[in-house]
């Protein structure tokens, strides 16, 4: 290697360093901003130096009005029927090389695609914007510390906030229902803490000597390019149990044929099957409780008692309870009761109880 080769290597290594050192911003040079530069320029007369004379310009940098906002993370939230206070999330940054305060505001969809390939097709309710507060419980997570907001005050140059979309589900939804919200942030102008600024205006015609405003945001998930404002979509999808019941009777046997050929007869046993299902694909099901009161042309059989916890096989509507019974129920004021503890998507259990015809 050449002195020449290993001089420009060096020199190579060394503006690098110098680019590492002072990474670039979206910003760029802050709004209101001077920049002077100034000529000089040096003369001879018959070989003698003579006064130098020079020149300067000064410019104002303009305001570039530019934001975003984006989903945290990549997934829809999954939400239960009859939940609160759930929650998406999103980041905004005021990519503008000047403080603003930005307003938000939440919009729900009436049917159409939400963020996650999916279809909007109910409303959240009692939807709030919350700002993350950094210095109290857990940074990005929505918790007792966050500020119920309608904008965010004075975001400087290059700030991001977190800021949480919460809302409540109502009771009556299927599995895999989906409310989808827009969040859209608008600048606005800064300058006073504690009151949301005025409109932006854009400043038309040529550039004028003092500081012009130019809108140079892109177009958001529902907004347009050059609007001073940027949104995003995030949704709910509801976890929800699907469950059916079906009941069904057998003779086991009657004061007459007994196990043969047994009709309804006065004095008949008859057992019930209560088939509990879940539908593939659906949120597993806790703390089921079934109650069937007995009428009173029968008399519960107590000496078979309430079984429950078995598998049923369904054909044509009709269940049949299979022997494999692990708990049991009770019988009080003549009502037959059975609890199951999960019943899980694609599964069915079963409550089984015999009584007699009076």
């Amino acid at each position: 290697m050449t002195y020449r080769s290993r001089l420009l290597g060096a020199a190579g290594v060394l503006a690098l360093a110098a680019l590492g050192a002072n990474p670039a911003h979206a910003a760029g040079t802050t709004a209101g901003s001077t920049i002077t530069n100034t000529v000089s320029v040096a003369f001879q007369v018959g070989g003698i130096a003579q006064t130098g004379t020079s020149a300067s310009d000064t410019l104002t940098v303009d305001r570039r009005i530019q934001l975003t906002v984006a989903e945290v993370g990549t997934t829809t939230t999954t939400v239960t029927p009859g939940a609160t206070n759930q929650v998406t999330a999103f980041t905004v940054v005021n990519t503008s090389n000047a403080a603003l305060d930005l307003a938000l505001s939440v919009a729900q969809q009436t049917g159409n695609a939400g963020a996650h390939s999916n279809t909007d097709t109910f409303d959240v309710t009692n939807v709030r914007i919350y700002r993350d507060n950094p210095t109290t419980g857990t940074v990005g997570s929505y918790d007792a510390g966050d500020a119920l907001v309608t904008y965010l005050d004075e975001v400087a140059a290059d700030a991001s906030s977190t800021v949480f979309v919460v809302a409540d589900v109502p009771l009556a939804q299927a599995n895999n229902a989906v409310a989808a919200v827009t969040l859209t942030a608008t600048g606005r102008e800064a300058g006073g803490a504690g009151s949301q600024g005025a409109a932006l205006v854009q400043t038309s015609g040529a550039n004028s000597a003092g500081m012009d405003t130019v809108f140079a945001d892109s177009a958001g998930a529902t907004d347009t390019a050059r609007d001073a404002a940027f949104s995003a979509k995030d949704d709910y999808t509801v976890s929800a149990a699907t469950l059916s019941a079906i009941k069904s009777s057998r003779i086991i046997s009657d004061p007459i044929n007994l196990t043969v050929n047994p009709k309804m007869i006065p004095g008949a046993t008859i057992q019930y099957c209560i088939a509990i299902s879940n539908a593939s694909g659906s949120a597993t099901a806790t703390s089921i409780t079934v109650t069937d009161p007995i009428p009173a042309n029968l008399t519960y059989d107590s000496s078979f008692g309430v079984k429950t916890n078995g598998t049923a096989t369904i054909a044509s509507g009709v269940a049949t309870c299979a022997a494999d019974t692990t708990g049991t129920g009770t019988m009080a004021s003549n009502t037959v009761s059975g609890t199951l503890a999960s019943v899980a998507g694609g599964e069915t259990k079963t409550v089984v109880f015999q009584a007699t015809i009076n």
